[in-house]
């Protein structure tokens, strides 16, 4: 074994520089999808699949092809440390500024990024990235610390050795951020990641990359797509109280007035899996059709967390409310973002949903183990399981119960769909109910749309990957894919929570499928069955609607499959 590695250490060293990180990557590659391999196996004890894409394995596959890279790459410099080596001080580098950094993000203007206020030409590596060229790209023209922390694989003195080869400057230190305008309503709104897509800044909206959104069951809250109405409010949780009216008559006349701490010491804590859609999530698809009102939102409109929290309807007991509590029909939620006009942000759910025991509607105040986040409604927002994500107030600051809806626009004039021959002329929006529970959904996250894809040399399969969910707790039975545009359909492997009774969580799901061999350009698409067998339509002009709301249309991805001429 010795001698092999010696041979192959010589090997290696006849290559160049490319051509080594290559091989590496290849020899790495090899193993991993060998072992995947064996983790393909039917388990005869338990008749299910073993899951080889659960949490964790394309980490572990990146980290495989990155360490082999790392390890070599330090030896060879290492030897010919004394030969090579440019020490040059960053006194004497040539000084950029992030703006000039950001023009920087594709190979003929060469790709730059930055680390630690330094800069890197990363352009000769980035075919060679072991987690693939479109995850780095994601970085081009910006900083490599919000990414790295995604990915703890690069927090590595190897990793940053590598990455001094590529150094070409230094951000200078004239770069100054520009000091916030306290006019502005927005100036007090939190940092979001660089990788988000961003739909609008003012206010803030945006989702992540399909290819990273179904990467994890549970989504970081970094990527949470962010759906904000009004500007982020900064509220003190020290001084925070949520008042709750009480029911007409009652003995206490006052508000139910509850701090954090009584949230969290009067209620039993409770946590619950849930998946929170935008009503406008696949918009642009609408667009496509004929343009709507709203944001041009693609089908990243939607992902899971683990709230935890108080039941709501824990605390409507606490302040005198019963199921039998007479005319009442809504639960009204107000939130204290607001607009410059004072306008608050409110919206409402039936009274027997927010009684439910079934139903599990939360008053959050963690995500995913963690303090809310700012942008997901700190210190206190409602969570409606199986609800449009229109209704999961944040920011929340008062409940009212009453025999009618909430008064808001995002009420009574927003989130409702239409006739697809209904135009803003004739459009009356008192017609129409109000969206709750939204109908079955799913999307294709990888390969991307446009993207060139290439089969696996040894079985000619490619892997397709993507989400599907339904409303009102259905969980979803099924996800059919297609690879020649719907005239033949597979069954995808789902992946999702074992959960008894209702179901508030996605599936994500995954198929590996042979393209015939004569197939150039390929349409992929997906479409989803719930456990009611509610099924997706199969084109969207017929659900179109002047809001671009609602559109569960199949979805459709068309690549380019590229084949080795070897």
């Amino acid at each position: 074994m010795t001698l092999l590695c010696r041979v192959q250490s010589v090997a290696l060293c006849s290559l160049t520089r490319p051509q080594r990180l290559q091989k590496h990557i290849f020899m790495s590659v090899r193993m991993c999808t060998a072992k995947n391999e064996s983790r393909r196996n039917w388990s005869k004890e338990t008749g299910t699949r073993t899951n080889h894409w659960e949490w964790g394995a394309t980490t572990a596959g990146v980290l495989l092809g990155l360490g082999s890279i790392l390890i070599f790459d330090t030896h060879r410099r290492k030897v010919q440390a004394e030969s090579e080596k440019e020490a040059v001080s960053s006194h004497f580098l040539p000084q950029y500024t992030r703006a000039e950094v950001k023009k920087h993000t594709n190979p003929s203007d060469r790709i730059w990024v930055t680390y630690a206020g330094e800069v890197f030409d990363i352009t000769d590596f980035v075919d060679l990235h072991p987690g693939g060229k479109s995850k780095i790209l994601l970085a081009a023209g910006g900083a490599l610390e919000p990414f790295w922390a995604l990915y703890g694989v690069h927090k590595s003195d190897h990793v940053l050795e590598i990455l001094q080869e590529y150094k070409v400057g230094v951000i200078s230190p004239d770069d100054k951020e520009e000091p916030l305008d306290f006019s502005d309503p927005y100036s007090g709104d939190p940092s979001r990641h660089p990788v988000l897509k961003v739909n609008s800044q003012k206010p803030f909206n945006a989702e992540p990359p399909l290819e990273m959104l179904t990467e994890n069951f549970i989504t970081p809250n970094v990527l949470f797509f962010k759906r904000n109405h009004l500007p982020v409010p900064n509220i003190n949780p020290d001084e925070f109280q949520l008042i709750v009216e009480r029911p007409p008559g009652a003995k206490q006349g006052k508000p139910l007035k509850l701090s954090l701490k009584d949230l969290k010491t009067k209620f039993s804590r409770h946590e619950v899996t849930v998946t929170l859609q935008c009503a406008g999530n696949r918009r642009s698809e609408m667009n496509a059709i004929k343009t709507v009102k709203g944001l041009d939102w693609g089908a990243g409109a939607i992902s899971t967390a683990r709230w935890a929290g108080v039941r709501l309807r824990d605390v409507l007991s606490d302040a005198g409310y019963t199921e039998n509590t007479p005319n009442v029909q809504h639960v009204q939620f107000e939130g204290l973002d607001q607009d410059v006009t004072g306008t608050k942000y409110g919206a409402s759910i039936p009274f027997r949903h927010a009684m439910s025991k079934d139903h599990e509607v939360l008053l959050a105040f963690e995500m995913n183990g963690e303090e809310l986040p700012k942008d997901h409604g700190f210190p206190l927002r409602v969570i409606v399981p199986g609800v449009v994500g229109a209704r999961n107030v944040k920011w929340l600051g008062r409940i009212i119960v009453s025999e009618e809806e909430s008064s808001s626009h995002w009420q009574q004039n927003d989130y409702k769909g239409f006739n697809p021959n209904v135009d803003w002329d004739t459009v009356d929006f008192s017609s129409a109910p109000a969206i709750q529970e939204l109908p079955v959904q799913s999307a294709i996250t990888e390969p991307r749309p446009g993207e060139i894809i290439t089969p696996d040399e040894d079985d000619g399969k490619v892997t397709i990957k993507g989400y599907a969910w339904s409303g009102g707790g259905r969980e979803i039975v099924r996800v059919d894919v297609s690879l020649d545009g719907g005239k033949t359909w597979k069954v995808a492997d789902l992946i999702g929570e074992e959960k008894k009774g209702l179901v508030w969580a996605w599936k994500l799901w995954q198929l590996e499928a042979t393209i015939p061999a004569e197939d150039k350009e390929i349409t992929i698409i997906c479409k989803a069955i719930d456990s009611s067998y509610n099924m997706q339509p199969d084109t969207v002009a017929p659900i179109w609607n002047l809001r671009g709301v609602l559109n569960n249309a199949w979805h459709r991805v068309s690549v380019t499959v590229a084949r080795d001429q070897h």
